[in-house]
Protein backbone atom coordinates (compact mmCIF):
# COMPACT_ATOMS: atom_id res chain seq x y z
CA UNK A 1 0.00 0.00 0.00
CA UNK A 2 1.57 3.83 -0.71
CA UNK A 3 1.33 6.51 1.08
CA UNK A 4 -1.85 7.99 -0.78
CA UNK A 5 -3.74 4.94 -0.24
CA UNK A 6 -2.53 4.35 3.11
CA UNK A 7 -3.59 7.91 4.04
CA UNK A 8 -6.82 7.61 2.51
CA UNK A 9 -7.33 4.60 4.76
CA UNK A 10 -6.73 6.73 7.42
CA UNK A 11 -9.05 9.40 6.94
CA UNK A 12 -11.66 6.89 6.24
CA UNK A 13 -10.94 5.14 9.51
CA UNK A 14 -11.44 8.50 11.24
CA UNK A 15 -14.73 9.92 9.29
CA UNK A 16 -16.65 6.64 9.79
CA UNK A 17 -15.43 6.51 13.64
CA UNK A 18 -16.54 9.95 14.34
CA UNK A 19 -19.72 8.98 12.60
CA UNK A 20 -20.11 5.45 14.84
CA UNK A 21 -18.83 7.79 18.08
CA UNK A 22 -21.66 10.75 17.69
CA UNK A 23 -24.55 7.98 16.81
CA UNK A 24 -23.77 5.51 19.75
CA UNK A 25 -23.06 8.57 21.97
CA UNK A 26 -26.25 10.46 21.47
CA UNK A 27 -28.72 8.11 19.84
CA UNK A 28 -28.14 4.46 20.58
CA UNK A 29 -27.25 4.93 24.26
CA UNK A 30 -27.62 8.70 25.02
CA UNK A 31 -27.01 7.76 28.64
CA UNK A 32 -24.04 5.57 28.35
CA UNK A 33 -25.71 2.76 30.08
CA UNK A 34 -23.97 0.22 28.11
CA UNK A 35 -20.29 1.30 29.12
CA UNK A 36 -21.28 2.37 32.79
CA UNK A 37 -22.92 -1.09 33.04
CA UNK A 38 -19.34 -2.82 33.48
CA UNK A 39 -18.15 0.25 36.49
CA UNK A 40 -18.28 -1.65 39.56
CA UNK A 41 -16.90 -1.22 42.83
CA UNK A 42 -15.85 2.41 42.07
CA UNK A 43 -13.45 3.84 44.36
CA UNK A 44 -15.57 6.96 44.41
CA UNK A 45 -19.46 7.71 43.77
CA UNK A 46 -19.83 8.87 39.86
CA UNK A 47 -22.62 11.40 39.42
CA UNK A 48 -23.65 10.91 36.48
CA UNK A 49 -24.82 14.45 35.16
CA UNK A 50 -21.39 15.64 35.65
CA UNK A 51 -19.62 12.51 34.55
CA UNK A 52 -22.11 12.68 31.26
CA UNK A 53 -21.42 16.53 30.52
CA UNK A 54 -17.54 15.89 30.55
CA UNK A 55 -18.12 12.21 28.46
CA UNK A 56 -19.95 14.91 25.77
CA UNK A 57 -17.07 17.30 25.87
CA UNK A 58 -14.39 14.63 25.71
CA UNK A 59 -16.12 13.26 22.91
CA UNK A 60 -16.37 16.52 21.11
CA UNK A 61 -12.88 17.61 20.83
CA UNK A 62 -11.98 14.15 20.30
CA UNK A 63 -13.95 13.78 17.15
CA UNK A 64 -12.61 17.56 16.39
CA UNK A 65 -8.78 15.95 17.01
CA UNK A 66 -9.20 13.04 14.52
CA UNK A 67 -10.50 14.99 11.92
CA UNK A 68 -8.15 17.97 12.26
CA UNK A 69 -5.34 15.78 12.06
CA UNK A 70 -6.46 13.93 9.05
CA UNK A 71 -7.28 17.50 7.26
CA UNK A 72 -3.44 18.53 8.21
CA UNK A 73 -2.27 15.36 7.18
CA UNK A 74 -3.86 15.23 3.69
CA UNK A 75 -2.94 18.80 2.00
CA UNK A 76 0.62 20.57 1.44
CA UNK A 77 0.66 23.71 3.36
CA UNK A 78 2.22 24.94 0.78
CA UNK A 79 1.01 28.75 -0.50
CA UNK A 80 -1.92 30.42 0.65
CA UNK A 81 -3.16 26.53 2.30
CA UNK A 82 0.29 27.56 4.77
CA UNK A 83 -2.08 29.98 7.09
CA UNK A 84 -4.84 27.66 7.13
CA UNK A 85 -2.77 24.59 8.25
CA UNK A 86 -1.63 26.71 11.19
CA UNK A 87 -5.08 27.30 12.22
CA UNK A 88 -6.11 23.60 11.74
CA UNK A 89 -2.70 22.84 13.68
CA UNK A 90 -3.84 24.97 16.58
CA UNK A 91 -7.11 23.74 16.62
CA UNK A 92 -5.62 20.53 16.71
CA UNK A 93 -3.38 21.37 19.71
CA UNK A 94 -6.28 22.86 21.67
CA UNK A 95 -8.73 19.51 21.10
CA UNK A 96 -5.51 17.31 22.63
CA UNK A 97 -5.91 19.44 25.18
CA UNK A 98 -9.15 19.43 25.92
CA UNK A 99 -9.06 15.52 25.48
CA UNK A 100 -6.35 15.43 28.15
CA UNK A 101 -8.18 17.35 30.63
CA UNK A 102 -11.47 15.63 30.38
CA UNK A 103 -9.84 11.88 30.66
CA UNK A 104 -7.83 13.19 33.61
CA UNK A 105 -11.50 13.79 35.30
CA UNK A 106 -12.82 10.22 34.26
CA UNK A 107 -9.29 8.10 34.72
CA UNK A 108 -10.49 7.90 38.43
CA UNK A 109 -13.75 6.16 36.98
CA UNK A 110 -12.05 3.94 34.53
CA UNK A 111 -13.15 0.56 34.13
CA UNK A 112 -10.60 -2.18 35.84
CA UNK A 113 -9.50 0.11 38.72
CA UNK A 114 -6.37 2.02 39.58
CA UNK A 115 -4.44 -0.03 37.42
CA UNK A 116 -6.34 1.14 34.36
CA UNK A 117 -6.31 4.70 35.67
CA UNK A 118 -2.57 4.85 35.90
CA UNK A 119 -2.41 4.11 32.28
CA UNK A 120 -4.89 6.51 31.01
CA UNK A 121 -2.65 9.11 32.80
CA UNK A 122 0.32 7.72 31.19
CA UNK A 123 -1.16 7.70 27.56
CA UNK A 124 -2.33 11.34 28.74
CA UNK A 125 1.22 13.12 29.60
CA UNK A 126 3.00 11.13 26.46
CA UNK A 127 0.50 12.14 24.15
CA UNK A 128 0.50 15.96 25.18
CA UNK A 129 4.41 15.48 25.60
CA UNK A 130 4.42 14.67 21.93
CA UNK A 131 1.99 17.12 20.43
CA UNK A 132 3.67 19.98 22.03
CA UNK A 133 7.02 18.63 21.03
CA UNK A 134 5.64 19.04 17.09
CA UNK A 135 5.14 22.51 18.56
CA UNK A 136 8.18 23.45 19.13
CA UNK A 137 10.13 21.54 16.24
CA UNK A 138 7.86 23.64 13.68
CA UNK A 139 8.39 26.96 15.46
CA UNK A 140 11.82 25.76 14.86
CA UNK A 141 11.42 25.43 11.55
CA UNK A 142 12.04 21.88 11.83
CA UNK A 143 9.88 20.44 9.34
CA UNK A 144 10.30 16.63 9.31
CA UNK A 145 10.98 16.77 12.93
CA UNK A 146 7.62 18.12 13.04
CA UNK A 147 5.72 16.22 10.76
CA UNK A 148 7.54 12.93 12.62
CA UNK A 149 6.28 14.46 16.26
CA UNK A 150 2.47 15.04 14.32
CA UNK A 151 2.47 10.99 13.41
CA UNK A 152 3.37 10.29 17.02
CA UNK A 153 0.75 12.57 18.54
CA UNK A 154 -2.10 11.63 15.83
CA UNK A 155 -1.95 7.72 16.33
CA UNK A 156 -3.28 8.19 19.65
CA UNK A 157 -5.96 9.82 18.54
CA UNK A 158 -7.07 5.99 17.89
CA UNK A 159 -6.77 4.93 20.92
CA UNK A 160 -10.73 4.92 21.80
CA UNK A 161 -10.96 2.52 18.57
CA UNK A 162 -8.54 0.28 19.31
CA UNK A 163 -9.45 -0.30 22.56
CA UNK A 164 -12.85 -0.83 21.39
CA UNK A 165 -11.62 -3.15 18.97
CA UNK A 166 -8.95 -5.65 20.87
CA UNK A 167 -12.02 -5.31 23.69
CA UNK A 168 -14.91 -6.70 21.38
CA UNK A 169 -11.62 -8.93 20.21
CA UNK A 170 -11.16 -10.81 23.81
CA UNK A 171 -14.76 -10.88 25.20
CA UNK A 172 -16.61 -12.07 21.97
CA UNK A 173 -13.70 -14.68 20.78
CA UNK A 174 -11.98 -15.33 23.66
CA UNK A 175 -14.85 -15.11 26.43
CA UNK A 176 -12.36 -12.75 28.45
CA UNK A 177 -14.10 -10.95 31.44
CA UNK A 178 -15.10 -7.46 30.73
CA UNK A 179 -13.11 -6.15 32.88
CA UNK A 180 -10.08 -7.82 32.42
CA UNK A 181 -10.77 -7.97 28.49
CA UNK A 182 -10.82 -3.81 28.74
CA UNK A 183 -7.72 -3.34 31.18
CA UNK A 184 -5.69 -5.31 28.36
CA UNK A 185 -6.95 -3.65 25.69
CA UNK A 186 -6.09 -0.28 27.29
CA UNK A 187 -2.10 -1.72 28.11
CA UNK A 188 -2.14 -3.06 24.67
CA UNK A 189 -3.47 -0.14 22.60
CA UNK A 190 -0.73 2.43 23.79
CA UNK A 191 1.67 -0.11 22.82
CA UNK A 192 0.52 -1.05 19.41
CA UNK A 193 -0.33 2.77 18.71
CA UNK A 194 3.31 3.90 19.72
CA UNK A 195 4.86 0.87 17.36
CA UNK A 196 2.65 1.81 14.60
CA UNK A 197 3.91 5.07 15.13
CA UNK A 198 7.21 4.51 15.09
CA UNK A 199 6.84 2.03 12.21
CA UNK A 200 5.25 4.93 10.02
CA UNK A 201 7.54 7.80 11.02
CA UNK A 202 11.08 5.46 10.20
CA UNK A 203 9.32 4.44 7.02
CA UNK A 204 8.46 7.99 5.68
CA UNK A 205 11.32 9.86 7.13
CA UNK A 206 14.45 7.39 7.65
CA UNK A 207 16.44 10.77 8.10
CA UNK A 208 15.43 13.59 10.54
CA UNK A 209 17.55 16.06 8.73
CA UNK A 210 15.43 15.72 5.49
CA UNK A 211 12.51 17.98 4.45
CA UNK A 212 10.10 17.21 1.50
CA UNK A 213 7.24 15.28 0.99
CA UNK A 214 6.78 12.01 2.66
CA UNK A 215 7.49 9.02 0.62
CA UNK A 216 7.12 5.43 2.07
CA UNK A 217 9.34 2.82 0.94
Amino acid sequence: MNAKASLRAVIIAAIGFVVWTILNRFVLDPQAAAFLGHKTDLARPLRLAAWLRVLDVHIAFACLALLTGALNFASRPTGERRRRHRVVGYVYLVSVLAVVVTSGYMAPYATGGRAVSMAFNLLNMVWFAATLTALVMIRRRQIDRHRRWMVRSYAFCFTNLSIQLIETALTRTLGVPYETAYAVSVYATILILAAIAEIVVRRAFPNPQRTGTITLR
